[in-house]
């Protein structure tokens, strides 16, 4: 799943759940069970492919976030923040690889990002 996705799921969840801190746990639940679903890409996408798609789709990505947060209403901006971090929050493990050779996140949880994602 790209990274849009996640976001739209954030932004939705924001509004609906007001307490920035229960918003960043929805968005964070809602992505991993978005990953649990059939997605995008052929099993044999090769990371170049991969990185091809994904980078034209992270600056769709940030232009949602930046387009929810200016349509959400003041008292709303900081729960739809916190769900947008939340689901997104665990693909980090992409650019780290891509920008510095390594996830930012421990050996455990990328094994159990890796094995989620369908």
């Amino acid at each position: 799943m790209f990274i849009t996705n996640h976001v739209l799921a954030g932004a939705a969840l924001g509004r609906v759940v007001r307490r920035p801190g229960l918003a960043f746990a929805a968005g964070l639940a809602s992505h991993v069970g978005m990953d649990m679903v059939r997605h995008y890409g052929p099993e044999d996408m090769g990371w170049d492919e991969f990185v091809e798609i994904a980078r034209v789709d992270g600056l769709v990505g940030l232009g949602v976030c930046a387009a929810a947060l200016a349509a959400s209403p003041r008292r709303a901006r900081t729960p739809v923040a916190a769900a947008i971090v939340g689901a997104c929050l665990i693909d980090l493990d992409k650019p780290g690889l891509h920008f510095v050779g390594r996830s930012p996140f421990p050996p455990a949880l990328d094994r159990f990002h890796g094995r989620i994602q369908n």
